[in-house]
């Protein structure tokens, strides 16, 4: 059974779909969500396409805009910074999110319980996604749960319904398919509330090739995570690396000071290792006391991006 359609005219709804040669899927996409948001203004991103997609989308009503910078990333920032909306929905062109649970996502952000609502991608059948997929989601879920203290269940979806607040509060700077891990994290950060829907995720239909590479984009997911991280959280990142150097040292401290309290305080014994001990714990308290400046260089510019957001509203 079909969602009930919003007919809330008095806001505006952009929905907003990044392409490269979706030629086979795009006309569908446009098609089935416009049956539930038959009032919203739809925006094909064509990023560097060489087949037809933007004709078909253009033949379908939908606004054509061109990213020539290639990357999904370059296209969101595109997208934050050219169209203007109360309400913004992002969906990819591959036809493997449903259509039907649009407004179930729109529903909290519309009524002011949500800043976004991501769309948390649950397997319909075994090509879904592959195995080492679903295992650097988990590993970065995890890891990003674990530092901002959330409980999300799929960082990396790329079906998402957020109001015009973040498009004001939230930069983007990634160029590729990490962008969706710096979204989360930024949301994380500036204390934006994300709920997230379940919805199920559908494997690409036939003739549609996939632009992720499993191993290139993991990696870079993961960069771009230990970048965020020590960007964001430099309390977390330097204090947790402050004690494992601390750790070291000490483990390299033991043999010689036991050798001095063994010689009966005359000999120093294993000097190399008594100057890595003393080098490393320097280090540690070095790390620890950058870790402190820069969580209180964080702590005002957040209240100086907050104060400025407010005034924008």
């Amino acid at each position: 059974m079909c969602n009930i359609i919003i007919m809330d005219t008095s806001h505006s709804i952009a929905v907003m779909i990044p392409c490269h040669n979706e030629a086979g899927t795009i006309g569908k996409v446009i098609d089935d969500f416009r049956a539930h948001l038959p009032n919203a203004n739809f925006y094909v991103f064509d990023n560097c396409c060489t087949d037809n997609t933007a004709d078909i989308a253009r033949s379908h009503g939908a606004t054509i805009i061109k990213e020539p910078r290639k990357g999904k990333g370059f296209v969101i920032e595109t997208m934050l910074r050219r169209v203007r909306a109360d309400y913004y929905v992002m969906v990819d062109g591959d036809d493997t999110y449903p259509a039907d649970k649009v407004n179930a996502l729109l529903k909290p952000v519309m009524e002011g319980n949500a800043d976004m609502v991501v769309g948390a991608r649950m397997a319909t059948d075994d090509q879904s996604f592959r195995p080492l997929h679903q295992a650097g989601n988990n590993l970065v879920r995890r890891l990003i749960n674990w530092i901002f203290g959330s409980n999300l269940t799929d960082i990396l979806s790329g079906y998402r319904a957020f109001s015009s607040r973040v498009t004001k509060a939230v930069p983007v700077v990634s160029s590729g398919f990490e962008v969706e891990t710096e979204l989360t994290i930024q949301m994380l950060y500036y204390r934006l509330s994300v709920l997230e829907v379940q919805v199920p995720y559908g494997a690409r239909p036939e003739g549609s090739d996939s632009k992720l590479r499993t191993f290139r984009d993991g990696a870079r997911v993961l960069w771009k995570l230990f970048n965020l991280i020590r960007s964001f959280k430099p309390l977390t990142f330097f204090g947790s690396l402050g004690l494992v150097l601390l750790a070291l040292g000490i483990l390299a401290g033991i043999p010689p000071v036991w050798g001095f309290i063994a010689s009966g305080y005359q000999e120093v014994r294993r000097f190399p290792l008594a100057i890595l001990s003393v080098g490393l714990v320097l280090l540690s308290a070095a790390s620890g006391f950058l870790g402190l400046q820069l969580h209180a260089m964080n702590w005002r510019f957040k209240e100086l991006h907050n104060v400025m957001i407010r005034r924008e509203d």
